[in-house]
């Protein structure tokens, strides 16, 4: 069987189990060239255990450095290599162990695994807790006097800074220790809230117009509420929200609990505010979060022509918080092979050069990805790494455009941790938030403007277009909204406010309402869904969602950098190289100051602007075919 004709049928088969409950290949069944080659972890699981135990002798000699870090550099320098070392073992460790668990999570043997590994790692954790507060016990002078005098320290600089910008914050080693005990209990609001959600919520049942009965528990709900129907979507959110409704008192309770451990931290830290002690962890400055939301509140009259044109395109007299996620473009059913995914990705990442198109189709096909859904495979995607080995990329691919998307934004994953790996030490070859999700959105936006260099066809490129405004609403409007609701529930908790359920979804419903301009007939929102907060987990995150925002607001910047500078005569090449110098520094430096680097400044408004620039622009790219005649 050829190989183009067996990635047909892999897809075809793929999709099928995808749409037919109980019908999905056995992990036996796909061949090797598109499973994972975990070999250069360890030869076998034999070998795995005996790495472990090895390791587990090791780590209880990391304590032998206690008290003597000051002692001089080369003290110092000893015990952050042995430390470093040991981390970097238990993480291939660790990674090798949760990816035999996803392959097929209904082995018992590789989840005793991981979970054996997680205790090695408390094992570890615990051992070196002394590092931080002895570091900074040190001082600021004595530290950077060691760098500064011993050469094989320098690679530690920005590990040590991050440690030492600290201590205004770090109370005595007696009080740290109580701080945290106590923070063993902050996580109880997310386990009560996850618990109930995923547990225990009576989910409600719906008969749609075909006569099926469905469950609208969570996936449910993200599965039916994109129905062509209306009808059938008013049912959904109906009920979702009502049953939300319903609980909100207990969801509340549970929110309540996880910000005032937030305010708890606010206060024993010595931060102003909620949102600058979290913020503080990547060095961010709060105003890069304030200016996201008045730049977004400014520009929310470009949200608003978004939702006109989709009420235009749905060809519906109201649009209704219910319309959001249906299709508006019908009839466009765009399938690919693994082959066409993989040919179109390599083509759209093209303007980042060859070494780093070259390096993505070695990761294709040179066993680092796991491409196929199979029974007991965990659901979804992501990217993973191991310092010294290559990266790794798990795809539950079926064919959907959605996917070579997904293709493409874990690639950028990949890429970046391969980059930074390549030309960081272990010590800051890993990286932030902040900038991890510039570089898989990115890819996502070179994907989405080559599809539409090459698509013709009007239909397709009315969907692919809708497709990326609804992403820009998701991932920029809807993720400010969020961030918004999260600083004006924890400014009510610093006020020494309660949150409850019903307080908190009017809070909610105002933003909502605001963000899609109900009061001005842009699309109506119903007072049920002022609940919809109970519904998002990262609320209990501490601060996480603006960082979708922010990193695609920067994305798009350098996206569109790179692609003007490649129309250029002679091709310059001076915002791509600098884009991938961002990628390659890892954590050497703190995200605000990569980015500039990269020629975006998160501290200004300039990136915001291009993006909604762009945002503009694909909308009058729709409305000129709309007004061409069929």
């Amino acid at each position: 069987m050829s190989r183009k004709l067996l990635h047909l049928l892999l897809a075809a088969t793929a999709v099928a189990a995808a749409a037919m409950p109980g019908f999905a290949l056995e992990r036996s069944q796909v061949p090797g060239g598109f499973k994972w080659d975990l070999t250069p972890l360890y030869p076998s699981e034999t070998a795995w255990q005996n790495a472990k135990a090895a390791l587990a002798k090791r780590i209880p000699d990391a304590a032998r450095f206690q008290g003597h870090l000051g002692d001089s550099p080369d003290a110092l320098v000893r015990a952050l290599d042995a430390i470093m070392d040991l981390d970097r073992d238990l993480n291939r460790l660790t990674t090798y162990a949760s990816m035999l668990t996803d392959e097929d999570t209904r082995i018992s043997r590789h989840l005793a695994m991981r979970e054996s590994a997680q205790q090695l790692g408390v094992q570890f954790r615990s051992t070196i807790a002394y590092l931080r507060p002895e570091i900074l016990a040190l001082g600021d002078d004595k530290v950077r006097g060691f760098v500064a005098s011993e050469a094989r320290l320098r690679k530690y600089g920005q590990f040590l800074d991050n440690i030492l910008r600290y201590a205004p914050h770090t109370l005595s080693e007696k009080e740290e220790k109580v701080a945290a005990q106590a923070g063993a209990m902050t996580d109880a609001g997310e386990t009560v809230r996850d618990v109930f959600t995923n547990a225990e919520l009576p989910y409600p049942e719906v008969t749609l117009s075909s006569g099926k009965k469905v469950r609208i528990d969570q996936a449910g709900y993200t599965q039916y509420r994109a129905l062509p129907n209306r009808q059938d979507r008013l049912k959904v959110f109906h009920a979702f929200w009502t049953k939300h409704r319903e609980f909100q008192g207990t969801l509340g309770a549970a929110l309540n609990d996880q910000t005032r451990a937030h305010v708890f931290d606010r206060d024993v830290h010595k931060f102003d505010s909620c949102v600058k002690a979290a913020l503080f962890r990547d060095n961010i400055p709060v105003r890069v979060y304030t200016q996201l939301l008045s730049d977004v509140n400014a520009n929310l009259p470009t949200l608003h022509r978004y939702l006109r044109l989709r009420k235009r395109m749905m060809g519906v007299d109201t649009l209704r918080y219910e319309d959001l996620y249906a299709p508006i473009v019908k009839n466009v059913d765009l399938k690919y092979t693994p082959d066409e995914a993989m040919k179109l990705t390599l083509a759209a990442v093209q303007p980042l050069g060859d070494e780093y198109v070259s390096t993505l189709r070695k990761a294709f096909t040179g066993g680092w990805m796991d491409w196929m859904p199979t029974t007991g495979k965990a659901g979804g995607a992501y990217s993973t790494g191991v310092y010294g080995i290559h990266p790794y990329q798990l795809m539950n691919f079926t064919g959907l455009y959605e996917e070579v998307s997904t293709l493409a934004h874990e690639s950028g994953h990949s890429l970046h941790t391969y980059l930074a790996d390549s030309h960081q030490p272990y010590v800051t070859h890993d990286y932030s938030i902040f900038v991890a999700e510039v570089a898989s959105t990115l890819n996502e936006n070179l994907l989405i403007h080559h599809t539409l260099d090459i698509t013709k066809d009007r239909p397709t490129r009315l969907f692919l277009l809708g497709s990326y405004l609804d992403n820009l609403r998701g991932t920029l409007f809807r993720q400010v909204l969020f961030a918004e609701f999260e600083l004006r529930m924890h400014e009510l908790a610093e006020k020494g406010e309660t949150l409850t359920g019903e307080n908190l979804s009017k809070l909610y419903l105002d933003l909502v309402r605001k963000y899609y301009g109900h009061a001005k007939g842009v699309c109506k929102v119903d007072d049920l869904y002022g609940v919809e907060w109970a519904y998002v987990d990262h609320f209990f995150y501490d601060f996480y969602v603006y960082q979708y925002a922010t990193s695609i607001i920067a994305s798009t910047a350098i996206a569109n950098g790179i692609r003007q500078e490649a129309a250029l005569p002679g091709h310059p090449t001076a915002r791509r190289d600098a884009y991938l110098a961002m990628l390659a520094s890892g954590s050497s430096k703190y995200p605000i100051d990569l980015l500039k680097g990269a020629g975006v400044d998160m501290t200004t408004s300039a990136p915001f602007r291009a993006a909604m620039k762009e945002m503009n622009a694909v909308m009058d790219e729709m409305e000129k075919l709309l007004a061409v005649k069929q």
